[in-house]
């Protein structure tokens, strides 16, 4: 799952990311604040489709790699 940018509302999509991969905080943050960035690899399609619903709902714009 690639993160292509963090939208408008970075916060939310902080919150989001923190909860889909365990980051924590600072790196969550840093993870958002660097996109274009692969957030996670290899998961499995249901599961991808179900974490890239979340991240655009928080805002951001994700594409399935």
């Amino acid at each position: 799952m690639f993160l292509r940018s963090q939208g408008p509302n970075k916060i939310l999509v902080i919150k989001e990311v923190r909860a889909l991969t365990g980051l924590g905080l600072k790196e969550a943050k840093d993870l958002v604040e660097a996109a274009p960035r692969m957030v996670q690899e290899k998961v499995e399609l249901s599961t991808a489709k179900r974490l890239q619903a979340v991240l655009v709902e928080a805002g951001a714009d994700v594409e399935l790699r």
